[in-house]
């Protein structure tokens, strides 16, 4: 039994121990295939999000032949992630990096090819749960909210120095608040009296720009104002643009892409860039297909996919999920619009 924290409360157990990855063994079941032994190297799969590790682990024990290539911007999911995967020695590589860097990754690494990409987006559960980090809106903190702690603008300076025009533009697009305006407004106008720097004077001011009615519905109101900060700060939707059509690139034929999103906005992106890949080149109207106009990639998911009962009673954080997932089926053109 754990000893007792001071007062008798008992302490949080280690991150690594209360994360609860997501669809995890769909996202296994998934890469699997992909990730069979062959001939000469290993198969590499490349975790884009390590967060805590916990599909990476996942990953490493069931298919003991494969290396890892797990990329995070944040020093501290990297550390704690570390621990959990050192006793995987040498098939375990750790590189901190955006996931749109992803290319730059692999040609420092030598990797021409990987056969396996995960990527599970938004915010962590370490991001989450670390009060000090910003990112909720449940208990007071700083407005910080950048996955990587050690450099760049915070959801404080968003707050404090967009003029209301950008600050609504923030909270409409990436936020989807309908609201924006008035929080806009409400922001510009308080922090003329104080400058922002905790979690709870925003949500506070965000439930009463919201009008009562609308406030009855859809849990609290601040989430969509925390949902675009953080965006904002971290450039999420920029990175993500880029890297869903990297990692395509990356996979050699047969590899697989697997991708979680938790937002309509990631989903949007994710959704439109395999529905791309996976579309015939021909110009309407010809009689056959040519070769050089096939699609590159075949959908494994019909739609995206969601947790189920089983997943949701053990992991609420599940709950907003959806996963695609597609196949690399031929060489050729790749995602930039180059020849392999």
């Amino acid at each position: 039994m754990p000893a007792s924290a001071p007062g008798g409360a008992r302490p949080d157990p280690p991150p690594g121990e209360r994360h609860v990855p997501v669809l995890l063994d769909r996202c296994v079941e998934l890469l699997a295939p992909a990730l069979q032994p062959r001939e000469g190297a290993p198969p590499v799969v490349v975790d884009t999000t390590l967060g805590m590790g916990g599909h990476s682990e996942a990953l490493l024990e069931r298919l003991p032949h494969v290396r890892l290539v797990a990329v995070d911007r944040d020093p501290q999911a990297l550390a704690i992630a570390g621990a959990r995967l050192e006793r995987f020695g040498e098939r375990a590589v750790l590189v901190r990096a955006v996931y749109d860097q992803l290319p730059e990754v692999l040609a420092d690494l030598g990797v021409a090819e990987v056969h396996g990409v995960l990527m599970d987006l938004g915010v962590s559960s370490l991001q989450l749960d670390e009060v000090d980090r910003g990112f909720s809106y449940a208990r007071d903190a700083p407005l910080d909210m950048r996955m990587d702690p050690t450099g760049g603008k915070t959801a404080a300076d968003v707050l404090n120095t967009y003029d209301a025009r950008d600050l609504s533009r923030v909270l409409h697009v990436y936020g989807e608040e309908r609201f924006a305006r008035r929080i806009a407004d409400a922001v510009v106008r308080e922090r003329a009296r104080e400058p922002f720097t905790g979690t709870l004077r925003l949500v506070d001011l965000v439930r009463e720009s919201i009008p009562a009615p609308a406030r009855r519905t859809g849990g609290n109101p601040a989430k969509r104002t925390f949902q675009a900060l953080r965006i904002e700060v971290n450039g999420e939707l920029d990175a993500l643009r880029a890297a869903v059509p990297a990692a395509l690139d990356a996979l050699a034929v047969g590899g697989r892409l697997v991708v979680m999103s938790y937002q309509s906005l990631e989903d949007r992106i994710v959704k439109q860039a395999l529905a791309a890949a996976t579309t015939s080149t021909a110009p309407p109207g010809l009689p056959f297909e040519p070769p050089e106009h096939a699609p590159r990639f075949r959908l494994l998911t019909r739609g995206a996919e969601r947790a189920g009962e089983a997943e949701l009673a053990a992991n609420p954080r599940s709950a907003p999920v959806r996963l695609r997932a597609a196949e690399r089926v031929r060489p050729g053109a790749t995602a930039a619009g180059g020849r392999r």
